[in-house]
């Protein structure tokens, strides 16, 4: 199918005065998702840290300064907090990583993870006579920081609100592997769409949330039926486009689709939590596959450009090509048909 490109980048449109950011400018620092495994294992502290190296394995581990390795059986305003998230605040603080500035990267879970420790991390390290940790931006995969609707179906089963049929006990095992009880829940419970919305809602903090959203699925769509809206599996839209609220939404954008179709969205979102700011959007990015080296096809922009806490401007060359048989223009990020989304938003 024969495409006519129009090279009109929009970061040479878009070029201010401002000064561009690189992503190797900073110190980049990783907090993970959501486990499964964990659940039942209930890992020990080593063995959290592990697991944590494995989970950024395919691309991130190598680009990566600190991690902040949590574990799935926990809750994230108990021994997440207290256990993990402090002293690790603490070694950063001390060792000085966050100095020349910090992003954090995070997917999943580790979205909802982040945005708590954004919240107190100042207060924390303050009251402790620290240094707070300069975090410039996060880059969010995925993020489940508005929660999931699988995680209401689990816990609501698993503390028999309701009963599993065939075709969710399906949905949900191929998610989850072994689906949990009542004593083993974790951080399923902050997943919960309205636990999630309700965790650190307003922060004080301006740090950017730059999000990086996918549109497919590791389970075949099975998962989908339960998830509102667009979907990459295990979030909705409203969650990993950083919507104010949970929704049927189509796109991170009312202006452009997944797909990358120049068009009105109606059931776009238009509007976010605080300081979320979706970036790229992948039609055929699953939710483990936004951080995976695996090329899923080309990506498309929500916004062409973002701001850092530091003023430093983040911008994506981008093209828009006329698609003859449906008389439509698709916008690409450019490079996109060899790059991973990944791979993207690591060489801004």
């Amino acid at each position: 199918m024969k495409k006519h490109p129009i090279y009109l980048s929009l970061a040479a449109v878009l070029m201010t005065g401002s000064a561009q950011a690189a992503l190797n400018d900073y110190a980049i620092v990783l907090v993970h998702g959501f486990q499964p495994d964990q659940l039942k294992s209930k890992p020990d502290r080593d063995q959290v840290g592990v697991e944590g190296a494995e989970y950024w394995q395919d691309f991130w581990l190598a680009h990566a300064d600190a991690r902040i390795d949590w574990p799935s059986h926990e809750r994230i305003e108990g021994k997440i907090s207290t256990d993990y998230l402090w002293p690790k605040l603490k070694e950063l603080s001390q060792k000085g990583t966050c100095k020349p500035g910090c992003v954090f990267v995070t997917h999943s879970t580790g979205d909802l993870v982040t945005r708590y420790l954004i919240d107190n991390q100042a207060n924390w390290l303050t009251n402790a006579g620290l240094e707070p940790l300069n975090i410039v931006a996060t880059y969010d995969f995925a993020g489940a920081g508005g929660g999931s609707e699988l995680g209401d179906l689990v816990v609501n089963v698993a503390e028999g609100g309701g009963a599993w049929n065939t075709t969710l006990r399906y949905a949900l095992s191929l998610w989850l592997g072994e689906l949990p009880d009542s004593q083993n829940t974790g951080v399923l419970n902050d997943l919960r769409v309205a636990n999630a919305r309700q965790l650190a809602a307003l922060p004080d903090s301006r740090v950017p949330r730059l999000r990086f959203a996918g549109d497919s699925s590791d389970y075949l769509g099975a998962t989908s039926g339960f998830l509102p809206g667009n979907d990459d599996g295990v979030v909705a839209s409203h969650s990993s486009c950083g919507a104010s609220e949970a929704g049927g939404f189509s796109s991170c954008s009312v202006h452009v689709a997944y797909s990358g179709k120049l068009a009105t969205q109606p059931k776009g979102v238009s509007r976010f939590m605080p300081y979320h700011y979706p970036l790229l959007m992948g039609e055929d990015y699953s939710h483990r596959g936004v951080i995976s080296s695996q090329h899923e096809g080309e990506v498309t922009t929500a916004a062409a450009q973002a701001t850092l806490l530091d003023g430093k401007v983040i911008r994506m060359n981008s093209t828009d090509e006329w698609y003859w048989l449906n008389g439509h223009y698709y916008r690409y990020v450019d490079g996109s048909d060899s790059k991973t989304i990944s791979e993207i938003a690591y060489n801004f």
